[in-house]
């Protein structure tokens, strides 16, 4: 998918962005899917890999070395980077951190990181989880510089408005909603929990924010999805004219 950003310099034009959230390793999403989820992101020949959080369900200790073996192959050219979902706060914040440490993942929880080539900058920038309070939007306008576009990575996509409203991000990845796991004709997504409920599955234009949820890989209570298949997001940065 193409997405033209405002302010992206032409330098980044082609930038190859290859989005995964919502692992939930240990439910419906086995190490051997995992081991094959990354096999699929790796042929996508990602620039940068962006995880939206919600790595584990309701355990990390029995899965953290299968989540360090998988996700220390993913091999972007540049740099995977993640932030934390609500389940990864509620089994142990700490414990993910050191599985992203372990596996050369970047966590940009309320962090920001830039991109330079040549004399152009483009900053990626992470929201701690929305859910768990973690979030702190302040603190990263402050680290963010004052000039160069920068793509959000939230695990909440419903953050969007507040995103948005600051007008410094030109993109927003989120996961969290699986997108609703159940899509119907004529419907749409009839069942939307919190901080879904507005921009639940796909591509969003909140102001001049564009928005991309994505349905996520693994299931969550029902392991069950209809009209609405796991998904791994490649996004192709352009400048906009």
């Amino acid at each position: 998918m193409s997405v033209s950003l405002r302010g992206l310099e032409k330098v980044f034009n082609e930038l190859r962005v290859v989005h995964i959230s919502d692992l939930h390793l240990g439910q419906w999403m086995s190490p051997e899917r995992l081991a094959g989820v990354v096999g699929l992101v790796n042929e996508q020949s990602p620039d940068i890999v962006a995880i939206t959080g919600d790595f584990v369900s309701f355990a990390v200790d029995q899965v953290a070395a299968d989540l360090v073996n998988s996700l220390s192959q993913l091999c972007p050219k540049i740099v995977t980077f993640a932030v934390l979902g609500n389940h990864d706060h509620w089994m142990g914040a700490e414990k993910v951190r050191r599985i992203l440490r372990e596996s050369n993942i970047i966590d940009l929880s309320n962090d920001v990181y830039t991109l330079r080539r040549e004399k152009a900058a483009l900053h990626f920038a992470g929201i701690d989880d929305v859910m768990a309070q973690e979030h702190d939007l302040d603190r990263v306008l402050k680290k963010l510089p004052s000039s160069g576009p920068a793509v959000l990575l939230v695990h909440e996509p419903d953050f969007a408005d507040v995103a948005a409203a600051t007008g410094r991000f030109v993109l927003q990845l989120s996961g969290h909603s699986h997108g609703g796991q159940f899509v119907l004709p004529k419907i749409g997504t009839p069942f939307r929990g919190p901080h879904f409920k507005k921009y639940p599955l796909g591509r969003y234009q909140v102001e001049d924010m564009v928005v991309y949820t994505n349905r996520g890989l693994g299931t969550n209570t029902f392991w069950l999805r209809i009209n609405c298949p796991p998904e791994i997001t490649v996004l192709t940065l352009q400048a906009a004219h």
